[in-house]
This record gives structure tokens, C-alpha cells and sequence, in this order.
């Protein structure tokens, strides 16, 4: 369905959703790449004039990637379709997504308000929205949602700040990854997960790497949760063979042809997932009958990448729709940790400091809009034109906003995937800036002498 705005005595039309979503988006190299992208600042202004004034109703009547052929589709409308979204979009029905913005940006959309939206919102309406946005519109706005997960750590609470310990080691060498992990609980990180991500995806190495954290986790008593970012095939094979995994792990995107990419489906997500949570790692109880489990990441570009981004009529889609689509996989399975790694895929993708601030601003609120419990990994590759005082920005930007959880990596460097993200001494930085404490029960841990007993030799199992 075509779509149109006159700007200054010129009318620009576009051909579909997919088009105006993606004329609309603010300037990312990724979309440019993909031939998608407003090709003059006149074109990109009228676009976001006429997605401002699309009734939020269009959303439920055109897809950008086609229902039948796409599986991520199926669920997006099929959950949109269900009496729970039905009741909970009912209070904004009315609305077109400019009228969208000034709700959420006025007192009106109060906490409770957002959260009772989140299942009535597609991930559609909510990229749309952001791409109307302002940086400080899409930090105020998701300031205001909080979407709190239990595990071990109750991570998302107000006025707390998670990190996960990302202990890497090039050679996935049990004693560096202890030294690793020492470092981030004496600086105060590790609540919301420690996670590695390994050199080798098999089963011994994964097995191996869990029964580190696991050892470390009994012998010091420490309140937090391990996962090993192997494939859901390698971690389920773990599972079948007694390892003892808490987190389960996957990376996500947009499209059913993304995740084919990924080697997955919705139906392997789900077999992996009933198969971890039958392991009651956290045993139900009155005040969590359902503990979280899944750790899903993602980030933008991951579809262009895999030549995986065709829409309708074969018309590629905005990463940062694509993107925002992904977080519906994500939110399909209740799940404890969601990050965008927000500048992993590299210059590509998104260009700059600049384009890997405001995604990584549009990412965090989107998920938020969704119901997520949201991170980010605040990052950049070495041969992006960004350096840490870009990542610096970003990281105080998204604690004003809300974050759930950053990334500690032990000098922000991390040795074994090569590229910068965040360290131990940046959340540190963000905790006391604005005053923001880790998960109650890691803060508690840290306050008794368990920490000071740490020792190296004490963790290798």
C-alpha cells in the first residue's frame, strides 16, 4: 500500500510499510548498504511526516515481511490477534504513531500504563514510534518503563544496575577465565549473569566452562546465574549429558530466514527451552513460580548481513525494524537477559559513534515498549569510526534511561572476540554516578567476607 507527504511543494510517495518504515529510519550505513535508505534529508522529513500521521490500526493490516512465507511474522500477528493484546492496544487504537510519541512523552503514560501497553504493541509500532524520536525522547520515555527478571538476581528493579561478567579467553583456558571472573566480582560485577562466550562450540568445551562457574558459584555461595553462549544444539546435547546450566542461550533475529542463518526455529527454541527448564535449576517458589531462563542477544544488522532482510514483494526492510522484530522472538518466551550488542557487527552496519549511540538509545527503548527485560552491550569494533568516549556517552545515556544490565569485560577489550566494549570500572562508574546499586541479593553477598576469600586456585574445580 503506497504511502505519501508533500515537503516544500514536492510529494514523495512510497511504496509500502516496509518503504516509509525505512525512508523514515535516521541515517545508518546498514540501510544504505542495502540500497533502503532516504536518499536526501527532504525525503527522509517526509517520510517521518506520513508515518506520523499512519493510524497505529495500519500496523495490523500490512506486513513488511510476508505472513505466509515468514514464521516470526506468524507470531507477531497471531499474538496480535489474541484477547490479552486486543484489550491491551485498546487504549491506544485510536492513535496514529505521532500521536503515539506525544502519549508516551507525557504524563499521562505513567509505569503501570506502559507495562499494561507492552502486549497490545507490535514490534512494528514501536520501531515506528522511535524513528519520531528525539535521543532524550527515547531516554525519557524508556526511563519510565521498568521490566524486572528472577533467576538467582532479581535484575531490572529501580534504582539498580546489573552487569554481566564476560570472563573470554582465547583459548577458553579454565585458569585465565578464573582470573577473569576473580577481577569482576571484586569490582562488584557479575549479578546478572556470568557468561562466556567460548573459542570451541562442543560439548566438552561448554560442559568444561559450566562446571567452572558452577564450582565458583557453590564454593563462594554467590547469588548470580552461569551461561556459556555456545549453540542451542551444543547446549541442549549439554543438558542430555548432565551439565549444569542455568541460562540458555541463543542469538535471535528478525526473520525466519535470519534465524535459518542461526541454525534455528521458533519450534527449536521452544524444545530447547521446556528441556532447560525441566532441569529446575531454581526451583519454583511462591514469589517466582516461573524463574526466567533464556539469554537471548541481538543486533542490528544481523539480517542485511545474512542477505536475509526481504520484505514483502522482495523490498528489503530497515535493520532497525528487523531488529525490533527479533525482540518478539525474544518476548515469545518470558525471558530472563535480552542485549542488543549494538555495534558488534561492525561499520557496515552502523557507521559511527553517532549511529551506534542512537541505535543502541532506539534498541533499548523498543525492547522496553515490548515488555523486555533489556541490556546492552556497548561496543564497537576497531575499524568502526567510534572510540570509547563515544562508548562513554552511550553507557551514560542508557543508565539515565533505565538499562537493566551492561557488559563487564576486563578492560573493556576483550581479547578472545576482538573487539571494545564495556569494563568492570565503567559500571562502577555508572553505579555512582547516579547512584544505582547491583541486584539486592548480589549487593548482599557483597557485603559479607565472601568476597575477600576469593582465590584462584579455589575456583578451578
Amino acid at each position: 500500500m503506497a504511502h505519501a507527504h508533500t515537503v516544500a511543494s514536492v510529494r514523495y510517495t512510497f511504496s509500502s510499510l516496509a518503504d516509509l518504515l525505512a525512508k523514515a529510519s535516521p541515517a545508518r550505513s546498514g540501510d544504505e548498504l542495502a540500497s533502503i535508505a532516504a536518499t536526501s534529508v527532504q525525503q527522509r522529513v517526509a517520510a517521518q511526516m506520513a508515518l506520523a500521521d499512519l493510524p497505529l490500526t495500519h500496523f495490523h493490516n500490512e506486513a513488511v515481511v510476508p505472513y505466509d512465507t515468514d514464521e516470526v511474522t506468524r507470531l507477531i500477528v497471531d499474538t496480535s490477534r489474541t484477547e490479552a493484546a486486543t484489550e491491551a492496544f485498546a487504549p491506544i487504537s485510536s492513535l496514529t504513531v505521532g500521536e503515539l510519541r506525544d502519549y508516551l512523552l507525557s504524563d499521562d503514560s505513567t509505569p503501570d500504563s506502559l507495562t499494561a501497553l507492552a502486549q497490545g504493541l507490535t514490534p512494528e509500532m514501536a520501531a515506528a514510534v522511535s524513528k519520531l524520536m528525539r535521543l532524550q525522547d527515547l531516554i525519557l520515555v524508556a526511563r519510565k518503563i521498568s521490566v524486572v527478571t528472577k533467576f538467582r538476581t532479581t535484575v531490572g528493579l529501580p534504582g539498580r544496575l546489573s552487569t554481566r561478567l564476560q570472563p573470554n579467553h582465547p583459548t577458553d583456558d579454565p585458569a585465565g577465565i578464573a582470573a577473569s571472573i576473580l577481577d569482576g566480582l571484586l569490582l562488584g560485577s557479575g549479578d546478572a549473569v556470568i557468561g562466556i562466550n567460548p573459542v570451541s562450540d562442543n560439548v566438552a568445551t561448554l560442559t568444561t566452562l559450566l562446571r567452572l562457574i558452577d564450582h565458583i558459584r557453590r564454593r563462594y555461595e554467590i547469588p548470580t546465574q552461569s551461561c556459556v553462549l555456545a549453540h542451542l544444539t551444543t547446549q541442549m546435547q549439554a543438558m542430555q549429558q548432565g551439565a549444569p546450566l542455568d541460562l540458555l542461550f541463543q542469538s535471535i533475529g528478525g526473520t525466519e530466514a535470519t534465524n535459518t542463518s542461526f541454525g534455528i526455529n521458533l519450534a527449536l527454541i521452544e524444545e530447547a527451552h521446556q528441556q532447560a527448564r525441566s532441569l529446575n535449576r531454581v526451583a519454583p517458589t511462591a514469589e517466582n513460580p516461573s524463574p526466567n531462563i533464556m539469554y537471548f542477544e541481538t543486533g542490528q544488522g544481523s539480517s542485511l548481513s545474512a542477505n536475509a532482510h526481504r520484505g514483502t514483494g522482495g523490498q528489503g526492510v530497515d535493520q532497525q525494524t528487523l531488529e525490533s522484530r527479533a525482540y518478539a522472538v525474544a518476548r515469545h518466551f518470558n525471558p530472563m537477559l535480552v542485549n542488543t550488542v549494538v555495534g558488534f557487527i561492525g561499520p557496515e552496519y552502523l557507521y559511527d559513534g553517532k549511529q551506534i549511540l542512537r541505535a543502541g538509545l532506539e534498541d533499548h527503548l523498543c525492547g522496553k515498549l515490548l515488555g523486555l527485560p533489556m541490556g546492552c552491550d556497548i561496543c564497537y569494533t576497531n575499524h568502526a569510526e567510534a572510540d570509547q568516549d563515544d562508548m562513554d556517552a552511550l553507557l551514560t545515556m542508557l543508565g539515565a534511561a533505565g538499562v537493566n544490565y551492561i557488559m563487564g569485560v576486563p578492560g573493556a577489550d576483550d581479547i578472545m572476540l576482538n573487539y571494545q566494549s564495556t569494563s568492570f570500572h565503567d559500571a562502577l562508574y555508572l553505579r555512582r554516578l547516579l547512584n544505582l546499586s547491583p541486584a539486592p541479593e548480589f549487593e548482599a553477598w557483597l557485603n559479607t567476607n565472601a568476597p575477600h576469600q576469593l582465590a584462584i586456585p579455589a575456583m578451578l574445580p
